[in-house]
């Protein structure tokens, strides 16, 4: 074997030893920090039985922190997808001045603390706030009710699918649509028929990573909710204010379904990432 490939063999396989502890630490800390923290979660739920769980479910204000929680999520979603989707369009499809900016603006979520986020909706849209006296006259209540819940989440939620999107559109190149408009295609058709099925996977891959964020956003959705038992608690919200009040088994059964749901989400997102992983791996290029 020549001296080159020897001397790369060695550089990149360690001693069987080291891999073995390298793996062991890793291990360790998975179960450290995400799995046992999940199973006392199920186990501080199922401490009196499944009846008392279910129970603790059905009452109204769990079923109203459920059903508020869903809803935020299929309002803000969409939304998002659309969003992405378009700003994907116009950052891999156009040059424009504004673009690096456009693009930072987009991940802009990412570097800003959730209750900074909050605090700025409720500077802006509550009774003392900028717009407060014009929401007021007219009677529109932002803050304090579902419409800031859902500003807070799309703000949170912002950057998902235009992320996944941006990168495979940029690589995937405008060939294949401006061929599709050359052969006659309206511009509405080339996207729909060539465009959409391009990108389906990574779309729905964003939209996944974007519930999973919608459905367990914390820190912006306490301040612009008011905590308002029954109206705007969120399942996030109303596992706190029942663990505050000591009532350990409804809080940890409602945090065992948030997790439930947040586990059927990575469920799905592995599955796609398993079937699709060549169209997903553009994702992680850019």
């Amino acid at each position: 074997m020549p001296d080159a490939v020897l001397s790369a063999h060695s550089a990149t396989t360690e001693p069987r030893l080291v891999r073995g502890l390298v793996i062991a630490i890793v291990l360790t800390l998975v179960a450290v920090l995400l799995l046992a923290p999940l199973v006392a979660v199920f186990a501080e739920a199922l401490r009196s039985g499944l009846p008392a769980a279910l129970g603790s479910l059905s009452q109204p204000d769990a079923r109203s922190a459920i059903g508020l929680t869903l809803l935020v999520a299929a309002v803000t979603v969409p939304l998002n997808a659309v969003f992405g989707i378009a700003a994907a369009w116009a950052i891999a499809r156009f040059e424009f001045r504004g673009k690096a900016l456009l693009v930072t603006l987009i991940d802009l979520p990412f570097s800003v603390s959730p209750v900074v986020a909050g605090l700025a909706l409720v500077l802006l849209y509550g009774t003392n706030g900028l717009l407060g006296g014009w929401l007021v006259a007219h009677d529109l209540k932002i803050v304090f009710a579902l419409p800031g819940i859902v500003l807070a989440t799309l703000f949170i939620t912002f950057p998902f699918v235009a992320r996944e999107l941006i990168p495979v559109m940029v690589e995937q190149g405008r060939a294949e649509e401006e061929a599709a408009l050359t052969l006659g295609a309206s511009g509405w058709r080339a996207f729909r028929t060539v465009t959409l099925p391009n990108i389906r996977w990574a779309l729905l891959y964003g939209v996944l990573l974007c519930n999973a964020r919608a459905m367990g956003e914390f820190g912006a959705v306490a301040v612009v909710s008011g905590k308002i038992r029954g109206e705007t608690t969120t399942m996030p919200i109303m596992v706190e204010m029942l663990y505050n009040e000591y009532l350990a088994v409804a809080a940890f059964s409602l945090a065992a379904a948030l997790a439930l749901l947040a586990l059927v989400t990575l469920a799905l997102k592995s599955l796609l990432e398993w079937r699709h992983a060549d169209v997903l791996a553009a994702t992680r290029r850019h």
